[in-house]
């Protein structure tokens, strides 16, 4: 963990930072081209899941796990925007069923062939639209990573609310403000690569003219839980995994000495926000 004393450490390590490492990133990332036009439905992004081998699912998993009374064998979870599934299969032996929710059926394919490597039976993918529809049945435990800041208007969390039980735990990502790089991707002009520094720092109404998916403070996903009706227990910053770089001496560097925890206090070095909610009765 980095402490930072004063402001002027802060600026002095800051300006030194994301110097090197914006530099090292570009030289050493997979995903340095254009999101690609297929995972576009007209000019709204639908996003893409992160791989079965990328660390962030294995955090965001763990870190679920670690949330009292959360994992229980006598419970069902969804997982709204479930995508590969990735997430849920890690999840499933701690829970009596699990369903994935997904507007995107090109994923279903990949979800199927892990679970058929898998000795799993008891999850379940089914192609939902969260926007138009609400589930028939309540589900104890929810998670859904990365998938809010992809609907098209945020009072579609409602939908969220009324598909948990009543004292249900919902545990949620969503991708952070401060993080130093657009991870979503965004439309600018003569640019042929969209993750550029400081761009998602910029003001909301900018951002969000150009950028692919919306980006949130802890106060802003605050709000847009509290007023679907949900509870926050917790907002923790999730440390960047740095999935993006190849594996090598660079990425082993950071990885040992600056996003060497799970979660951070400094909200530059996350990459998203891990917020737990519940459903009060």
């Amino acid at each position: 963990m980095i402490i930072l004393k004063s402001n002027s450490l802060v600026s002095c390590f800051f300006v030194s930072f994301t110097k090197d490492f914006h530099y090292h990133l570009i030289c050493s990332m997979h995903y340095n081209e254009r999101v690609p036009d297929a995972l576009f439905e007209g000019s709204h992004y639908l996003g893409r899941p992160a791989d079965f081998s990328d660390s962030i699912v294995q955090r965001r998993v763990d870190l679920a796990l670690l949330v009292p009374s959360f994992a229980n064998k006598n419970f069902d979870l969804v997982d709204i925007g479930c995508g590969n599934g990735a997430s849920m299969l890690l999840l499933a032996h701690h829970f009596n069923t699990c369903t994935g929710l997904e507007y995107e059926a090109t994923h279903h394919p990949e979800f199927e062939k892990a679970l058929s490597q898998s000795a799993l039976h008891n999850c379940s993918f089914q192609l939902f639209n969260i926007e138009q529809n609400i589930p028939s049945t309540t589900y104890q435990r929810m998670i859904s990573f990365e998938v809010i800041e992809h609907l098209t208007n945020d009072l579609f969390v409602k939908n969220y609310y009324h598909t948990l039980a009543n004292n249900g735990i919902a545990v949620f990502t969503v991708p952070n403000k401060w993080w130093i790089f657009e991870t979503h991707g965004a439309k600018l002009p003569l640019l042929a690569w969209n993750r550029v520094p400081f761009f998602s720092w910029l003001p909301t109404f900018i951002h969000e003219r150009y950028a692919n998916a919306r980006i949130y403070t802890r106060s802003r996903i605050r709000r847009v839980l509290t007023e679907a009706g949900f509870q926050v227990d917790s907002i923790q910053y999730l440390t960047a995994p740095l999935d993006v770089l190849k594996d090598g001496m660079i990425k082993r560097f950071f990885l040992k000495y600056v996003f060497n925890t799970p979660t951070t206090r400094i909200p530059f070095l996350a990459t998203s926000l891990f917020i737990i909610a519940h459903k009060p009765a």
